[in-house]
């Protein structure tokens, strides 16, 4: 696809759904999305914060408030921003949590929140859009998933599960729909300066009693540029997912180096 192509296709107002859009890496995917002249649909628990994410679009994002792990949840927020914004052209699936423990110590409870959130509801998600994506010949799907999609560390079983199994579903959805127009792919980041990042400095310091920033020095320097990935960086990884139709089923690494392929 030759770059003027890639021009007049940014030039086309889409109905973008961001799910996880009321902070961090969800907000900044938001607020690109919007600069670049798209229509966006913002979905979190946090009304407050969608709220937020809203001014920072631009006053015109539609917020709908919601818990995408509630039985009927992903319907409904698709019908509404339908009633609203048309079908949805651009999704990106970015909504998830982590919880850290030894495996021993896993609770059922935490192995199916982590299941529900990072698997489950990205993939009913990308369910309920697919139809009217393939139907219209053009769609752009994006999971957030992490470096944690390709390979293990210690104590993050659940989550670790979760986001592998997210990865297995782009890759698989992505050569199905192939021939189709629309595109599948996972931007997988490593440590993030976001609030989950900050839970869990939190929890390194809390089971080390080490300072805040010698918490957060560990998360940085897991990756070799030696710091924490922006929520930016993300959002532009995200922009050229949608940007270029040449790329699907990709695992996307945002990870300063940590995972070279």
């Amino acid at each position: 696809m030759s770059g003027s192509t890639l021009q007049i296709m940014s030039d086309v107002s889409r109905t973008c759904l961001i799910t996880g859009a009321g902070r961090g890496i969800g907000r900044a995917i938001a607020v690109k999305l919007a600069a670049q002249g798209h229509r966006v649909a913002l979905v979190a628990r946090n009304w407050d914060e969608l709220d937020e994410t809203a001014k920072l679009c631009g006053g015109s994002a539609l917020v709908v408030p919601a818990d995408l792990t509630a039985p009927g949840a992903v319907d409904d927020v698709f019908a509404g921003v339908e009633a609203e914004l048309g079908a949805v052209e651009i999704l990106v699936a970015n909504a998830g949590a982590g919880t850290s423990a030894p495996i021993a110590r896993v609770t059922d409870a935490d192995w199916q929140r982590m299941i529900d959130l990072n698997l489950t509801a990205p993939f009913r998600c990308i369910r309920r859009a697919v139809p009217e994506m393939v139907a219209t010949g053009y769609g752009r799907i994006i999971v957030i998933a992490s470096v944690a999609s390709k390979r293990g560390e210690p104590y993050i079983a659940a989550y670790t599960a979760a986001k592998h199994g997210v990865l297995g579903l782009v890759r698989s959805t992505a050569s199905e729909l192939a021939r189709s127009g629309v595109t599948v792919n996972a931007v997988c980041p490593a440590y993030v300066d976001t609030p989950m990042t900050d839970g869990t400095i939190a929890t390194i310091m809390d089971r080390t009693g080490r300072t805040a920033d010698e918490a957060r020095r560990i998360l940085a320097d897991k990756q070799p540029i030696g710091r924490l990935i922006t929520v930016d960086e993300v959002a532009e990884a995200v922009w050229f997912c949608v940007q270029n139709a040449g790329v699907t089923g990709q695992g996307i690494n945002v990870d300063g180096g940590a995972n070279q392929s």
